[in-house]
């Protein structure tokens, strides 16, 4: 009797809608303005459609554990075309009995107005982009919604979706812990159980880059960005929610965003839609996807081959064991050293013993794992890890 293989791992589904109806000044993703662009987004809906059969075909029989919708702005989307997407998916492989459907969303009127149709075409946990919940923070992260919008937005979301997951911005300029706190403790009170507080970063090429190198804008220095942190921590503890990755905070294991996890494991994901990037498992090898950035572009691929991306590109053992080690050092779990043996890391190793000693990595047999002193240092410490 023949004995069966590995099975392949779980997968995920990853669609990137670009379209939004205002570019932040912060956001350095791949988003479009979304006006006048109708006919191209009925063809983008086609296009998605058939790279998930393409891909569908390389994969072979998965489990799909988790379907995410991010952008840009996917609630901008046609409910229509979200639930074909997501009948599609079911279609191609076998749904998990928890298959998580994930959508992003904005609080302004007009996607809120959407919301039990996105219900209704398959969407169970919305997470919902609110940033803010003051006035002045608002109109400076230059966000198309006021904090009533979002108040609103968010009772709404609770009655029409099974989970909502709240997205905030914090150590904005002049910001301060009691400040914060009460920011916090306000959106709280909605009943999230999950809330991803996110460091306002200055990327590179972004309208707040240009204003900090004009000198119109200063960021909190590290010493006031570190105490907000910790009050962030401090908070969320408090109020039940564990951090089990280092922006987002659950209110119990089965409040955690699946469509996280299926990254931070080290799962495979396809991803579809202009820009998207993917994961895939081919033979026991890990291979990566890269999706044409620009939606006539990634239209025109499709169109040409079935496919957004022109090459299926094979990691060397090296690299796929450096993004589990980036990826797996973000959650509290850690990733085992057996999937890091390419690496040579383990616990006797020299770099591995430095930082277990000031405290930066846990003292573990099998896991590479950050404390949580570590984990507000992440950066440092996998620069230091991975050299």
């Amino acid at each position: 009797m023949t004995e069966p293989g590995p099975q392949p791992p779980p997968l995920g589904v990853y669609v990137h809608w670009p379209y939004c109806a205002r570019i932040c000044p912060y956001c350095d993703f791949n988003v479009y303005r979304d006006r006048g662009r109708s006919a191209e987004q009925a063809a983008l809906v086609a296009a998605i459609v058939q790279d998930l059969a393409t891909q569908a075909a390389l994969t072979g029989p998965r489990t799909l554990v988790s379907v995410f919708f991010g952008g840009g702005t996917p609630s901008l989307m046609d409910p229509d075309a979200v639930a074909l997407i997501l009948e599609t998916a079911r279609r191609l492989w076998t749904p998990a009995g928890d298959l998580e459907v994930s959508l992003e969303a904005n609080p302004t009127d007009a996607e809120t107005q959407r919301f039990a149709a996105l219900a209704q075409a398959g969407v169970g946990r919305l997470s919902l982009g609110v940033q803010a919940l003051n006035d002045d923070a608002l109109r400076f992260l230059g966000r198309d919604h006021d904090a009533a919008t979002a108040r609103r937005a968010l009772a709404v979301a609770a009655q029409a979706f099974g989970r909502v997951s709240l997205d905030l911005i914090y150590a904005r300029p002049g910001q301060t812990p009691a400040a914060w706190t009460a920011e916090l403790e306000e959106a709280l009170a909605y009943g999230v159980e999950h809330v991803s507080p996110y460091q306002l970063t200055i990327e590179a090429g972004t309208a707040f880059d240009r204003a900090v190198r004009r000198g119109q804008l200063v960021p909190p220095d590290d010493e006031a960005a570190a105490t907000l942190f910790e009050t962030t921590q401090a908070v969320l503890a408090e109020a039940g929610f564990e951090a089990y990755e280092v922006s987002n905070h659950a209110r119990g294991e089965a409040a955690r965003s699946r469509h996280n996890l299926v990254y931070w494991r080290g799962w495979d994901y396809v991803g579809v839609g202009p820009g998207a990037h993917g994961r895939i498992t081919l033979g026991g090898h890990r291979h990566a996807t890269e999706a044409q950035a620009r939606p006539a572009a990634y239209i025109g691929a499709v169109g040409e081959s079935g496919r957004g991306f022109p090459v299926l590109e094979p990691l060397s053992a090296e690299a796929a064991a450096e993004e589990r080690a980036l990826s797996g050092l973000r959650i509290k779990a850690g990733v085992a050293y057996s999937e890091l043996v390419a690496l040579g890391l383990s616990p006797d190793h020299n770099r591995v013993k430095t930082l277990v000693a000031e405290g930066l990595l846990a003292e573990d047999n099998y896991k590479l794992r950050a404390t949580p002193a570590g984990r507000l240092v992440l950066d440092h410490v996998t620069r230091r890890l991975l050299v």
